[in-house]
């Protein structure tokens, strides 16, 4: 079945493997290129999250299967292969190579003019199974007839990257590191910015290519080195690295598995590879695909890029699948749960009798005088701590009782998102190991209204998961008091323009 869109112009690409990483990113770079994009999924339904989908064609096929496929691929004029059976159940090497056989044929068949496939790297020594598999891909995509472009990149740096997310949590949640050898690995890491414009490029490449590029950053690193790195732009203190030479690939992965929550199905071959030294051996590829215009991204702007999303004060936008991510390393709604860092949330909804209106006066006029509506004791308390380390309490207050404007201060905390009767988002201000949101919303409820809130913490290194569970037994008290406070607040005979009494229990 292909749901198609009709009216676009320019040439066909068909991307498959759109619901994943790189593919989820490469279709609406290829649509702001003036590409029509066609996207092959097994089914639909996995593609309808995604911000593009209502701008693409959808065609169901399996790339296993040669007549679904080619019917996916008529009248197709470049096809990016973007397919690897990596974390899937039981051997991925014979599954790679029957689809790669099949979809490379049914290209053939269908007339397409140009392949392109990103793989691995393929150096000159013994490779890891993943490797192997990523390389046996690219030559049988090479042989299949249809000029084929493989661009063979190493780890690729963007938030909701595999290899990034096990970089990022392995060095968020360790400040002392036991480590096997393949840290001491040289890597060629790319940012995933530079990685899309050279697949976008790809697509023009003359007819007689047929052959694979090496596609690298500007810095060469060891694994420990990017460890290193990684903590100085996220603004962590310098990580402690004890290598262990008796630690095999295996119980590597294993290791991985128990810190960091990348599913083990798809942190071993992972690991396993970084036994491999991944440095570009050409760069031959600038030769057709001019680099990018600003220059290749380097590790540490890749990094900070990455985490654009954490450190702006939208990071909340994130976890809530807001939209469109704003550049290519953003985090996407449709990514993996374990993908974008760690995000801890405590969510309450409380219903109030009063009218929604009623609610909204309540939670516009948090903070302040009228206090936060749950133990205030340990709001003081919390105040109090906060000057004691330099930060900035409770005694900013707020500038109107009443009413609110973004930018505003709400003691400890600044508002960062208004909209009047429905949402407000407070950005927290005190000393924390990491980043912090308060949210509120409220909405009608037949003849009363339902007042929702959410926190939400990003923790910054071992501390600030530390933190998060040391509180973890008050959340409760505090914020389930709080929701519940405003509820009843609400509720009050409150004459217009006053407020509720503040120090509700």
């Amino acid at each position: 079945m292909i749901k198609s869109l009709h009216g676009r112009g320019g040439s066909v690409c068909l991307v498959t493997g759109a619901s994943g990483y790189i593919g989820g990113r490469l279709v609406p770079a290829l649509l702001d290129a003036g590409y029509r994009v066609r996207c092959m999924a097994r089914s639909a339904r996995r593609l309808r999250d995604h911000p593009w989908a209502d701008r693409v064609e959808i065609a169901e096929a399996d790339a296993t299967d040669p007549e679904s496929t080619r019917r996916a691929l008529h009248g197709v004029d470049v096809a990016y292969y973007l397919i690897h059976a990596i974390g899937a159940a039981g051997g991925f090497a014979e599954t790679d190579r029957r689809a790669a056989r099949t979809f490379g044929g049914a290209a053939r068949d269908s007339g397409v003019g140009r392949l392109v496939y990103l793989g691995g790297m393929d150096p000159e020594e013994d490779l890891s199974p993943h490797l192997r598999s990523r390389a046996e891909v690219g030559e049988i995509l090479l042989r299949s007839g249809v000029p084929t472009a493989w661009l063979r990149a190493a780890v690729i740096i963007g938030s909701g990257s595999a290899s990034f997310e096990m970089l990022r949590y392995l060095t968020e949640r360790l400040p002392v590191m036991v480590t096997p050898r393949w840290v001491h690995s040289r890597i060629q890491p790319i940012a995933i910015q530079d990685v899309l414009h050279y697949l976008v490029g790809a697509a023009a490449l003359p007819a007689e290519v047929n052959r694979g590029f090496d596609i690298g950053g500007p810095d060469v690193l060891t694994y420990v080195g990017m460890m290193h790195r990684y903590a100085a732009v996220a603004g962590l203190r310098h990580r402690i690295v004890v290598p262990v030479p008796v630690l095999s690939p295996r119980l590597s992965s294993l290791w991985v598995g128990a810190i960091t929550p990348v599913p083990g199905s798809l942190a071993r071959p992972l690991v396993e590879s970084l036994r491999n030294e991944v440095v570009c051996a050409e760069h031959d590829i600038d030769g057709y695909i001019p680099p990018p215009s600003a220059g290749p991204v380097g590790f540490d702007r890749a990094v900070a890029l990455a985490l654009r999303r954490v450190r702006d004060a939208d990071v909340a936008t994130r976890w809530s699948s807001a939209g469109t991510p704003g550049a290519p390393g953003d985090p996407l709604p449709t990514d993996p749960d374990w993908a974008g860092g760690s995000l801890y949330t405590d969510e309450r909804a409380c219903r109030s009798g009063a009218p929604a209106e009623k609610a909204w006066e309540v939670i516009e006029g948090i903070g302040g005088e009228h206090g936060w509506y749950s133990f205030p004791v340990a709001w003081r308390i919390r105040g109090v701590l906060d000057r004691l380390v330099g930060g900035v309490g409770l005694r900013r207050g707020r500038r109107d009782p009443d009413r609110l404007r973004v930018g505003e201060a709400v003691d400890f905390w600044r508002v960062e998102e208004i909209e009047p009767g429905r949402l407000l988002r407070l950005r927290a201000e005190m000393r924390l190991p990491g980043l912090a949101w308060l949210e509120f919303g409220v909405r009608r409820d037949g003849s009363g209204a339902l007042v929702t809130q959410r926190a939400l913490f990003h923790p910054r290194g071992l501390a600030g998961h530390a933190y998060w569970w040391a509180f973890r037994p008050f959340h409760g008290r505090i914020f389930g008091g709080m929701c519940r406070g405003i509820a009843r607040a609400a509720e009050q005979e409150v004459p217009s323009g006053a407020r509720a009494p503040a120090r509700l229990p």
